[in-house]
């Protein structure tokens, strides 16, 4: 068995015990799927990035803390481990969506359909197109858009001026990089609503939806917006090309809701929370999706899709090691953080902030965002903060708006960061580097974004 083949199966297992766990509640299926994560990691000596090895050091150390200072540390230990396992289970179920959409030509035209658009309409297509893909392809969106971009913004598409073309780059690979960063708020399957639903299970997605959608809403229209007045609008030479249909835009967000209502229909039937819905539908909407890819292969596609994923698990899989080392050590960390303060004592020595009522909403959001400029995960901060905020009882601040100035400024860090992995792979196509991209050529849209997000959070709390 291949080393790659070996973590595929260590995964499985991680992901179908977790599973089992969450819907019905059984703590032997929950050790045994922590038992096959501390195998997979064992596994992953040499293979990690800098930043993945760090917040496992980090997250050594406090495990020590732990059990030197907590009361009952083996509890605490225990399910710190389970939240692990569930973001280790989240991207591998989230994952095996890539695999049916990497080889589906309606991608593919979808794709070349947002990026033939005229200039006026390509922001906001390519915008919206790359929050629908986000929600599918996670960070692999941008790798297939900035890639597709590269392709089609040539210097002939240009007519030869090469200051167009750097022109229109850069104005697309800021409205994938913007789009990008809106899945994780309009999807009800994103990691930023799983995060914030887990560490505050007094709070529903339907609380959290108004908050979310509304500033969703204003970051794209503030995006369209400094990208029509900032332009350039060079002057068209007529080619005398028709603009591509966008029917296959509309078929694919078809198949999205489609996939959404399976989720919704789950967690309705199955009586479970949204995100553990979402680490179910995931996966049957995924074979569902290569089954039919397959259909003509015989038997409906089922055992033709079954083979394939059994085939490319492997591949699939090998990519996400980081992604998993980052996401679950940081909620690792964020929950044995929130157990080992004190919360009682916090609470006493943070009572000026009861003076600024809903502005800690946006102080939130704030933090998020700016702490992801040094390199802290967004994810450590917003498990921190969605666990302490709610304990202090504000008034003026009710955990939906908590939850959703936490979702906002991960998006804003995601749009801003230099640190980000959004970040370094759109400077790796360009050769563009990433504080330019994050600060230049996005400078003028964080300016106007951070205000208008503030006035929401800040009206919004009347209707909370």
């Amino acid at each position: 068995m291949t080393a790659d083949r070996l973590r595929a199966s260590l995964l499985l297992v991680v992901t179908l015990a977790t599973l089992v766990h969450l819907v019905v509640g059984n703590a032997w299926a929950q050790g045994l799927g922590i038992a096959a994560l501390g195998a997979y990691l064992l596994t992953l000596r040499g293979w990690l990035s800098g930043m993945a090895r760090g917040l496992l050091w980090v997250a050594a150390g406090l495990t020590l803390v732990a059990l030197w200072r907590h009361s009952a540390p083996g509890p605490l230990l225990f399910e710190a481990a389970g939240r692990f396992a569930f973001f280790a289970t989240f991207v591998v179920a989230l994952g095996l969506l890539r695999l049916p959409a990497y080889r589906s030509r309606l991608v593919r035209r979808c794709g070349q359909s947002m990026l033939l658009q005229p200039p006026g309409r390509r922001y906001p297509i390519l915008s919206l197109g790359s929050a629908l893909f986000g929600i599918i392809l996670n960070i692999g969106v941008l790798n297939l858009f900035a890639a597709m971009i590269e392709k089609s913004n040539t210097l002939g598409a240009a007519q030869g001026r090469a200051w167009v073309q750097r022109a229109r780059r850069r104005r697309m690979l800021l409205a994938l990089l913007r789009g990008f960063s809106l899945a994780p708020l309009i999807s009800p399957m994103g990691i930023g609503v799983a995060v914030v639903l887990s560490s505050m299970p007094g709070v529903a997605w339907p609380e959290l939806a108004p908050y979310v959608l509304g500033a969703a809403v204003l970051i794209f229209l503030a995006g369209w917006l400094v990208d029509r007045l900032t332009g350039p609008h060079p002057p068209a030479a007529g080619s005398g090309r028709e603009a591509p249909s966008l029917l296959p835009l509309g078929r694919f967000a078809l198949l999205l809701a489609g996939i959404v209502t399976l989720v919704f229909c789950l967690a309705w039937w199955l009586e479970v929370r949204l995100p553990i819905a979402a680490l179910l539908g995931a996966p049957l909407g995924a074979f569902g999706w290569l089954a039919w890819q397959r259909r003509r292969l015989g038997g409906l596609g089922l055992v033709a899709a079954g083979r394939s994923l059994h085939r490319q698990l492997p591949w699939l899989l090998a990519p996400t090691r980081n992604e998993i080392v980052v996401l679950g050590a940081a909620g690792y960390l964020g929950h044995l953080c929130v157990g080992l303060v004190d919360t009682a004592s916090l609470a006493a020595a943070l009572t000026f902030l009861d003076t600024l009522g809903a502005w800690n909403a946006v102080l939130a959001m704030l933090l998020v965002m700016v702490l992801a400029q040094v390199g802290i995960n967004p994810i450590v901060t917003v498990t921190l903060l969605a666990g302490i905020l709610p304990a202090l009882a504000i008034e003026g601040l009710a955990p939906p708006l908590i939850g959703a100035s936490l979702m906002v400024g991960w998006a804003l860090a995601l749009m801003s960061s230099p640190m980000t992995a959004s970040m370094l792979i759109l400077s790796r196509f360009t050769g563009v580097p990433s504080t330019r991209i994050g600060y230049r050529w996005n400078g003028a849209f964080l300016c106007t974004a951070i205000p208008l997000l503030a006035g929401w959070f800040l009206l919004a709390r009347f209707g909370s």
